[in-house]
Parts: structure tokens; sequence; C-alpha cells
């Protein structure tokens, strides 16, 4: 018999898994939540930017979280070591998800800073750890989606922040470059040293994917700060394979 999983964890991410991808179905569906989140970065996307299609990675991202709901509530699916790490944090990263989609449509510029920087947090310090590994499926069940959206909320965090920065009028023309590079750096560092750390070779790939794009989006206006990027996702994808 499979160890006894918390119920009430069980059915919160279930919930909070259904309700991440629900939103953006609904947002775009029925128009109904306010002014659209597309005005949040036309405000203030000239400090750092993303090419559009690097928000694609989003499919992956919701599809895995589906897979990794359904898995973890089976009821062939017993308590495990990833679980206890990653079930609530999962749960309230999710939730987050959900809550910055909200939060940018009613153009609330702070109120998606602090969502989204809350959101990698609660996934990246206990990734932070090497995930404890009891059977393979969990890795790439469990593991793997979370990883993914860790990832990509820990580049995500630092693009929006500074584009809120900039719609607020603190980052001024003569600083962006600074601002720019500042927050590229900061986030390869960050992405490294978990990874180093943890020894999770799928977490910096879409920091990687992200960079990669923010390299697009900046090669003809700021070489320099498009170069920076390529060598920090060069860096991380470095690091993925040893």
């Amino acid at each position: 018999m499979p160890d006894q999983k918390p119920l009430l964890r069980t059915a919160a991410i279930v919930v909070a898994a259904v309700v991440a991808v629900a939103t953006p179905i609904v947002q775009a569906l029925t128009g109904t939540l306010g002014v659209g989140e597309g005005s949040l970065a036309s405000d203030g996307d000239t400090t750092l930017r993303a090419a559009a299609y690097a928000f694609s990675i989003w499919t992956p991202i919701y599809g895995g979280l589906l897979v990794y709901a359904a898995y973890q509530a089976l009821p062939s699916t017993g308590e495990s070591p990833g679980l206890r790490l990653l079930g609530w944090p999962s749960m309230l990263a999710m939730s987050g998800c959900a809550s910055w989609l909200v939060a940018a449509s009613f153009d609330a510029k702070w109120a998606t800073v602090i969502i989204i920087v809350l959101s990698a947090l609660v996934l990246s310090i206990p990734l932070a750890k090497r995930f404890p590994v009891q059977h393979r499926v969990d890795f790439w069940l469990v593991c793997l989606p979370i990883s993914l959206l860790a990832g990509w909320l820990t580049i995500a965090a630092a693009i929006n922040a500074l584009t809120v920065l900039t719609s607020l009028g603190v980052i001024d023309a003569a600083g962006a470059p600074i601002w720019a590079t500042g927050g590229i750096m900061l986030v390869a560092i960050t992405g490294l040293a978990l990874t180093a750390g943890s020894k999770n070779w799928i977490y910096p790939l879409p920091i990687a994917w992200g960079f990669v794009s923010v390299a697009v989006a900046e090669q003809a206006d700021r070489p320099m700060i498009s170069l920076l990027a390529i060598l920090a996702a060069l860096a991380l994808l470095a690091t993925a394979g040893w």
C-alpha cells in the first residue's frame, strides 16, 4: 500500500493547477478581466524586452502542471519525499500564476511584481535542495514540470520588475542599460547557483530560453545587452549539461 498523502494538499494542488490553466483561457474568451495584460508590458518594455515567441513556453508549462496535478492525485500515487518538498510550494506558485494574470489585467503594477517574485521564491527555495528521487516517475512528473515553472518565473520576475519600474519612471532612458545589465546578471547568477547546488538540469532551461528571446528582441537596438543575454544563456546551458 502506498503511503497516505494529505487529502487537503492533494485537492489544493488540483484546484490550483486547473485555475492556473483556466484563467488565461477565460480571459481570452470573455475579455472580462480588465484592461488586459498587454498594456502592462507596453507601458515600460524599453529597459529589457523578450521576443513575443518566448511566452509560448507557457504551453508546455501548463500541460506539465496538469499532468503533475493528475499524477499526484491518483490513488496509486503515494506520499513521497518529492511531493512533501514541492507539494504546498507548487500550489502557492500555481495560485500565483492565476493571481498575476488578474493583477496584470487590472494594471495593478506593484501587485504583479509582488506576486511573481513570491511565486518564484516559493519554488526556488525548496528546489535549491537536491530533489529526493524515490521513483523515476517522480522526477519526470513532479520535478520536471515544477522546475520548468520555477525557472521561467525566475527570469519573468526580473523582466516584470524592470518593466514596472520603467513604466513608473524609476528607470529612465539613460539608466536603462545599467538596470538591464544588472537584471541579466542577477538572474544568471541565481540560475547558475541553484543549478550547480541542486544538480537540477531542468531549472536553467527555461531561463536560457528567456535569455535567448531577450537577445533576439534586443539585438538590433542594443547589441551589447543582446550579447550579454546570449552569454548568460550559454553559461546556463553549459551548467545544465555538466
